[in-house]
């Protein structure tokens, strides 16, 4: 007998629909997969053998054969495990095949018939929504995740018999709700405020242009100035997130296996802090079997290195695409995948191996040749993608004891979301294009539009600090994005004033 059930696969952080087929012929007892089945895949046939005859149910004698179309499609996983074992159980005559139709069905199989959750449901749910399904069967512990999609019909079951009785119609399940407006208008999590920063006037200034514009930031400074404080309070005057970045945030972490317990929805924007020994793969993405990397895990949000120079330079070099086009593509033999990448690059750097170079209290202690290598690691051309650079002096103790509390980021996050609110209006006929870091030159010729005193100014500085035809459009979105902050119409000097101060961090060997 014949049976077929329908689930998915992940391809990158999209899904495709995979029919199981299931052939029970007469012949010795086998179990064969076919159909470019990865090594977790057929492992399958000793899980799903065990888990149906500890639910109670006999294992069919005879040749079974279980194919995965389309055939051409490499499936990973153990999200087939369910799928086969009902497949196997309709062909024998233990449940009807109708009851198969029309619903797709994933989950991972204990030895004793309990199941277990798999990644990717959520994207895995859209596909069978756009196929035409309208109903899910999935793991008990990932029925949230599918609830979110509207259309479809999200059962979870914990066992292979629940599965079975529930197909069979001997019991009833609701289907789960999850009301998604509620969850993502959930209160904000607590986070680090900038009222607890005390001085660094100047830097906190570069960080509030930096969230108004989607720029990436460089801080250079000695250890102890704040750098790493005031980035991981970055996201606490980021704007909120909106509904359809929280499902594109959530899609990846869902094929990461990382969406929270608690939670089927990324409410808040993702920081990422990779330590510096991290590979290029867990970086970037990739593997054996691709997956995302940190740049994709912080999209829609910030990827923070903390002391850059001692990342890898082959590490750092492959961060060129993704801050270029907001997306990682990993090319296989047989496939091509991409997954997005569009974040927010603060990055985080002594100003000499020991640190204190430029410390008016502690010597440096490094000799030029040393300062001139560690500076060396960060390539031009990567310095160059990177909007603002600024300098963290040391801050007094004096400063630090007697200076009242900062501005809290509540005051700062207002000012974000009133620049970024204006940028919306600005590109809403433009695709793709969400705040001013993504302009093109096409889209910085039509709305940064500059004054002959700007244009003066401007030819004098890229003159003067040699800047390249990229620096020079990124002083241009800067400076856009603080007339935004001023609620300014038009550019003028005194914007791209600002704008060339944060170009002027000067590294040797390493550009402008």
């Amino acid at each position: 007998m014949l049976a077929k059930v329908l689930s998915a696969t992940l391809a990158g952080v999209d899904a495709r629909m995979v029919q199981v087929e299931v052939d029970l012929a007469q012949g010795l007892p086998s179990f064969a997969t076919v159909g470019l089945a990865e090594g977790a895949v057929r492992e399958a046939k000793d899980r799903v053998r065990a888990a149906i005859k500890n639910s109670g149910y006999s294992f069919p004698l005879g040749r079974i054969t279980v194919n995965l179309a389309p055939a051409a499609v490499r499936k990973e996983g153990t999200g087939y495990d369910l799928p086969m074992a009902l497949g196997i159980l309709a062909a024998a005559g233990a449940l009807d095949e109708g009851a198969l139709a029309g619903i797709m069905i994933c989950g991972e199989l204990s030895l004793d018939g309990e199941l277990r959750p798999v990644p990717g449901v959520l994207p895995m749910t859209l596909a069978a929504r756009d196929f035409g399904c309208r109903q899910v069967l999935t793991p008990a512990e990932n029925v949230r995740e599918a609830s979110l999609v509207d259309g479809v019909h999200a059962f979870g079951v914990r066992r292979l018999q629940e599965a079975v009785d529930f197909l069979a119609g001997q019991i009833q399940l609701a289907p789960e709700r999850t009301d998604i407006r509620a969850v993502f208008s959930e209160q904000r999590q607590a986070e680090p405020d900038f009222s607890e920063v005390h001085g660094q006037e100047a830097v906190k200034r570069a960080f509030e242009i930096a969230a108004a514009g989607g720029h990436n930031l460089l801080v250079c400074g000695v250890p102890g100035a704040g750098k790493t404080m005031m980035a991981r309070r970055l996201p606490s005057i980021l704007p909120a997130l909106t509904l359809e970045e929280a499902y594109e945030t959530s899609r990846i972490y869902s094929c990461a296996g990382l969406l929270p317990a608690e939670s089927p929805l990324i409410t808040v924007r993702p920081f990422r802090s990779p330590h510096h020994t991290v590979s290029d793969a867990g970086l970037i993405g990739g593997g054996r079997v691709p997956r995302p990397g940190e740049v994709s895990l912080a999209h829609n949000g910030v990827l923070f290195l903390d002391e850059l120079p001692e990342f890898r330079k082959q590490v750092l070099e492959v961060l060129r695409q993704p801050l270029e086009d907001g997306a990682v593509t990993i090319a296989r033999a047989a496939s091509s995948l991409r997954f997005p990448a569009r974040f927010m690059l603060v990055a985080a750097m002594n100003p000499c191996p020991c640190g204190y170079l430029g410390d008016p209290a502690r010597p440096c202690t490094c000799p030029p040749q040393a300062v001139q290598r560690y500076r060396s690691r960060l390539s031009g051309p990567l310095l160059d993608r990177i909007d603002l650079h600024i300098e963290a002096p040391p801050v007094p103790v004096q400063e630090l004891l007697n200076r009242p509390a900062g501005e809290p980021s509540a005051s700062i996050r207002a000012r974000v979301q009133a620049a970024r609110l204006l940028q919306a209006e600005r590109f809403r006929k433009e695709a793709n294009l969400y705040c001013n870091a993504q302009m093109g030159a096409r889209e910085v010729r039509q709305y940064c539009t500059l004054d002959a005193a700007s244009h003066a100014l401007l030819r004098q500085a890229v003159s003067r600090l040699g800047l390249s035809a990229r620096a020079f459009h990124r002083i241009v979105k800067i400076a856009r994005t603080i007339a935004d902050l001023e609620a300014a119409p038009s550019l003028r000097e005194s914007h791209v004033a600002e704008a060339v101060q944060y170009r002027r961090l000067a590294l040797a060997g390493s550009g402008p």
